[in-house]
């Protein structure tokens, strides 16, 4: 797909963006200027109730000195010039945000998507989407042909009080032809110093698998014990190739009929360069995705009437070999849609560690 990104970099009109923001109010998809008018009448209030005394505060002292030296209101304007940043830097910050919001539909038009600014609690089966509190999505971008596709950054919250932590990721989300077994392609580039994996949850080690070539060097996959044969069925070499050339720098999770993409940072910005790889690293993906929906998985076919599927659609069975009548629905038996949760090791031995630092300082200190 050849992408325009001209709308992420050429001037803009400010009468558009803000023409843009008012027609998004009145569709009730941003908030009313009521919340802008708001904040800046409390920050108006405190700078008047503290800013203002403590700046006459200065210049009264200065004078009372008599000294005459322009030095001694030196206090005085750099807290005159701190309040006059933040005041610019605010609206900078409101201007710069609606002229994003622009550019992103002008960027969405272009290139046959659909913006949205966001909405709160989605509801998709990934392994990001069930985590902490306050969940919201930013910056929407959807597609509906030839495949459906969304682009959007996601945060969401864990923790209160001084541990509260805001979560920020980016994904690519793909709908596929048919439910597939649960599958995590965790990518060995992006993981921590010590080899930790970037993913927010711990996947049993026991559904590790290991594929042929130089596909482990790159991505550890899981999928469902019994599950083997049909993660070796959908990831053939030249699936595995595509993966390695394009998405390296992602991990991914198939659930469900959603195949995912994730990162730690905004996909859905205004980087000309990003766009353009996820556009490459769809297509190039796309191509191979067809193949992926002939799988049936067996299990829910009813082995004694003779009704379960054979051959390589069948869960990647290349052995069986008598024809059975009737190949099973499309979906997947209970056992093989969602990965089994492992024990985070690394937060163990942390917290082994701090146990037996706190035992031994009760010991020493009585």
């Amino acid at each position: 797909m050849t992408v325009d990104t001209t709308a992420l970099t050429q001037p803009i009109d400010r009468a558009k963006v803000r023409a843009f923001s008012k027609a998004l109010r009145e569709k009730g998809m941003l908030r009313s200027r009521a919340f802008t008018i708001i904040v800046f009448a409390f920050v108006g209030i405190v700078g008047a109730l503290i800013v203002v005394p403590t700046l006459a505060t200065i210049v009264t002292n200065a004078f009372a000195r008599g000294s005459g030296n322009p030095v001694a209101l030196l206090p005085f304007v750099l807290v005159l010039a701190i309040v006059g940043f933040l005041a610019w830097a605010i609206i900078r910050g409101v201007g710069g945000a609606a002229a994003r919001r622009y550019r992103l539909s002008l960027f969405a038009s272009a290139n046959g998507m659909t913006w949205h600014p966001g909405f709160s609690h989605p509801r998709r089966p990934g392994m990001i989407f069930d985590l902490g509190r306050n969940q919201e999505l930013h910056d929407v971008m959807r597609r509906k042909q030839p495949r459906s596709l969304e682009v959007a950054n996601y945060t969401y919250e864990t923790g209160s009080g001084k541990s509260k932590q805001t979560h920020r990721w980016g994904y690519v989300a793909l709908r596929l032809d048919t439910p597939l077994p649960h599958i995590v392609l965790d990518a060995v580039g992006n993981n921590g110093l010590f080899g930790g994996s970037n993913l927010p949850i711990t996947l049993g080690r026991g559904q590790r698998l290991s594929l042929e070539g130089d596909f482990d060097r790159h991505f550890a996959l899981y999928c469902p014990e019994g599950y083997e044969r049909d993660a070796l069925y959908l990831f053939t070499p030249d699936v595995m190739a595509r993966f390695v050339d394009n998405a390296a720098a992602l991990d991914v999770e198939i659930v469900d009929d959603w195949l995912f993409l994730y990162a730690k940072r905004d996909l859905s910005t205004l980087d000309p360069a990003t766009w353009r790889w996820l556009f490459a690293t769809v297509d190039a993906i796309d191509e191979k995705l067809a193949q992926w929906a002939r799988w049936r998985d067996d299990r829910l076919g009813d082995s004694s009437s003779g009704a379960a599927a054979t051959g390589p659609a069948a869960s990647g069975a290349a052995a069986r070999s008598v024809p059975l009548l009737t190949p099973p629905p499309a979906g997947v038996a209970r056992e093989g849609r969602r990965l089994k949760r492992g024990i985070p090791w690394i937060s163990v031995a942390v917290l082994v560690v701090f146990g037996g630092f706190w035992m031994l300082s009760l010991a020493f200190g009585r």
